[in-house]
């Protein structure tokens, strides 16, 4: 049975990237919790059932943070703030054609908008001397594809490695600080995916599915984490149940990086 330490009654928290996939996972469970749930991407869905706690915004710009920062504030300090935003679109070929123009977009998207939020939104936490901040990173950033996601993979590197030493600063002040770091999760995008590369191929949508898992060199659990399950663990993270939690970085890839 759930007690208080599941709930999050009368707290505000902001989701990055909420629009879809794991990101409105994690706004439905948040208010699933309690919680008085704001949310921010590009564009608003059509239809979206809550338009008053939806800021349309581009976080990988200053302007876009700034916006969302402005909005926040207007209504008080937050309680809860999870980045799940990011995502990759650097060309195949390798290193060498990636230009700095396009890391710069992979590192505004993947770190900055997260750093220059928590600049605007964390100080009000350190001063009423609580709060959660949960950053989404990456199993690339241990096990890095080279072909199209390497600038991705370096910038949630950087945005693990930002995460830990902002946890080390900001929990004697009260706010804990962590890391959810998903391996492939099964989204609308993912799927449209493996339907492309299942036509382009000439092959089932298992096979498909399969050469994805042998580019990672196997997933043990035989698929990739649903949205659910990331906003699941999301969800513990940011209750009071993990309270004594700080620093650290939860995998949840279906155990595709090898441990020994």
């Amino acid at each position: 049975m759930g007690t208080d330490r599941d709930r999050l009654d009368g707290r505000r928290a902001l989701v990055t990237g909420g629009s879809k996939g794991a990101g409105r996972a994690v706004v439905e469970r948040l208010r699933e919790m309690g919680a008085d749930v704001y949310t921010t991407a590009r564009t608003m869905p059509d239809g979206y059932d809550r338009p008053d706690r939806f800021i349309a915004a581009d976080t990988s710009t200053a302007a876009g943070t700034d916006a969302v920062a402005a909005r926040i504030v207007e209504d008080g300090p937050l309680d809860v703030l999870v980045h799940v935003v990011g995502g990759a679109s650097t060309p195949p070929g390798g290193f060498a054609v990636i230009t700095d123009e396009q890391w710069l977009v992979e590192l505004n998207l993947n770190l900055l908008g997260a750093v220059r939020l928590d600049r605007a939104l964390v100080p009000a936490m350190v001063g009423a001397g609580s709060g959660v901040v949960l950053h989404v990173t990456s199993i690339q950033h241990e096990l890095p594809l080279y072909d199209a996601s390497l600038a991705y993979a370096a910038a949630k590197a950087a945005l693990r490695t930002y995460s830990k030493g902002l946890a080390n600063e900001l929990a004697p002040r009260g706010v804990r600080v962590n890391a959810v770091s998903p391996g492939g999760i099964e989204t609308e995008a993912y799927e449209d995916f493996v339907d492309r590369l299942a036509e382009v191929n000439g092959v089932t949508r298992d096979a498909a599915k399969h050469s994805v898992f042998d580019s990672l060199g196997g997933v043990p659990l035989g698929r990739f984490a649903h949205p659910e399950e990331v906003a699941d663990l999301v969800g513990f993270l940011v209750s009071d149940r993990a309270t004594a939690i700080v620093g650290a970085e939860y995998v949840i890839d279906g155990g595709t990086v090898p441990t020994v």
